[in-house]
């Protein structure tokens, strides 16, 4: 069975770039009819809370993300030991002493000396006296001992891809605090809990090639794995210092609508130009990993917008009644107001704007041009309540009486009633109207 999992660190909110590889996972497994895992890589106590944790479900339960079950790796840390362990008698695990600092000098010395800076694996060369007397100063950390071999795989986004592990440092496993760190307990989770499918970003390119031989070391069958392209802004600049305003809980307050959202997300950087859709059934349907690319893609938060505005258009009275009913809207005037106003809206905000200017009525606009005209046209205004056909009564009668026609015409009396220069049809609109107090 396909098996996929998101696994977010709850150090943060999601952000859109989160959404990418949490929705090509879900996707994945939802047209596969498989299984879609949500792990919480909780492993940094530190760093993680139990509010993001609770702001991750939000997001993905808002997105229509569902997940068939919940893992927290902070409640695994004996199967990342156990597995330590395996990899240690198998001498692929190996103590190392460097602090940071001295691994840096190490690096800067490589790059002076036209060297790639890869670790030297001076550890390994320590006596055990050595060791000994590094451990009475200092906690060591844990390095995997790579094979240096070719590392092949054929990537389901990026084609044939291929790493010589000469050319990479053995991976830190375990930092000298005993935290285990992402790349063990990815590995172990994908093993243990049957992952056959993984998605992510493409800067992860080298943690596959390295999970690879760390999963063949485990006894585990590697995953199918597939690296999406990164997100850059509309001019192609990195996304890292905007990414407090693209997080998803900041999307939802902005009115965004999740469909919006989704619709976007599985088409961006593919071959298939975005369409919106109107349910998750169509977005599943039409998803293909094998029609993205490896180019970084451009993502406009500006895009959005009319997606959201064109999703609220098409919805039918029910799928707003509780929009409508805490504008206030009464019940026996819902179906016709929203009809009314659903071509004008851009998030489900303004039906509580256009109802308060129902309910309150207009402030009116009136250009100093205009101020003769409109108060000649208000002698002409019918009495209320107005019908479907009041408007072009009126404006029939203005247009005679004064020889104004055209936008010279319409544009100060709309304005004069509802106090904006755009919305709805006025002949359905005015019905809903106030005289306004002129």
């Amino acid at each position: 069975m396909t098996t996929t999992r998101f696994a977010p660190s709850p150090t943060g909110y999601l952000h859109i770039g989160n959404l990418r590889t949490a929705l090509f996972n879900y996707l994945i497994a939802r047209k596969a009819g498989g299984t879609f895992i949500l792990r919480i890589d909780d492993t940094d106590p530190e760093r993680s809370r139990p509010e993001y944790v609770d702001a991750i479900r939000e997001d993905l339960t808002w997105l229509g993300l569902t997940w068939d079950r919940e893992e927290t790796q902070s409640a695994r840390l004996d199967r990342y030991e156990a597995a330590a362990d395996k990899l240690r008698d198998a001498s692929r695990l190996y103590e190392a002493f460097e602090t940071p600092v001295e691994l840096d000098l190490k690096r800067k010395k490589q790059l002076n000396m036209g060297k790639p800076p890869v670790y030297d694996r001076s550890a390994l060369k320590l006596s055990e006296d050595e060791r000994a007397a590094l451990k009475t100063e200092r906690s060591g950390h844990w390095r995997f001992l790579l094979d240096h071999e070719r590392i092949t795989w054929t990537d389901g986004i990026l084609g044939d891809l291929s790493i010589d592990a000469a050319s990479v440092s053995d991976p830190v496993l375990i930092r000298g605090d005993g935290q285990m760190l992402y790349t063990l307990a990815s590995v172990v989770d994908d093993v243990e809990m049957g992952v056959t499918h993984v998605v992510r970003g493409s800067d992860h390119v080298t943690n596959t090639a390295t999970q690879i031989q760390i999963i063949a070391a485990l006894g585990g069958q590697a995953p199918d794995f597939a690296h999406h392209s990164l997100l850059t802004g509309p001019q192609g600049e990195g996304l890292s210092k905007r990414l407090g305003t693209l997080s998803l809980r900041d999307l939802r307050a902005e009115g965004v609508e999740p469909m919006a959202v989704v619709s976007l997300m599985a088409r961006l950087g593919s071959s298939d130009p975005v369409e919106l859709h109107g349910s998750m059934d169509e977005v599943i349907e039409g998803f293909d990993p094998g029609r993205f690319g490896a180019a970084p893609t451009k993502f406009d938060r500006d895009d959005l917008g009319p997606l959201t505005a064109k999703y609220l258009h098409g919805l039918p009275v029910d799928d707003v009644a509780m929009d409508l009913t805490e504008a206030g809207v009464p019940q026996d005037q819902a179906t016709q107001f929203w009809d009314t106003i659903r071509e004008n809206v851009e998030t489900r905000r303004d039906i509580a704007s256009w109802w308060a200017l129902i309910r309150d009525g207009a402030t009116p606009v009136i250009e100093d041009e205009d101020r003769d005209f409109v108060a000649e046209a208000m002698t002409l205004l019918p009495e209320a309540p107005w019908d479907a056909t009041s408007w072009s009564t009126w404006t029939g009668a203005v247009k005679e009486a004064t020889g104004r026609k055209g936008r010279g015409l319409f544009m100060p009396l709309r304005k004069a009633l509802t106090g904006q220069s755009q919305g709805p049809d006025m002949g359905r609109l005015m019905p809903f109207l106030r005289r306004p107090k002129l």
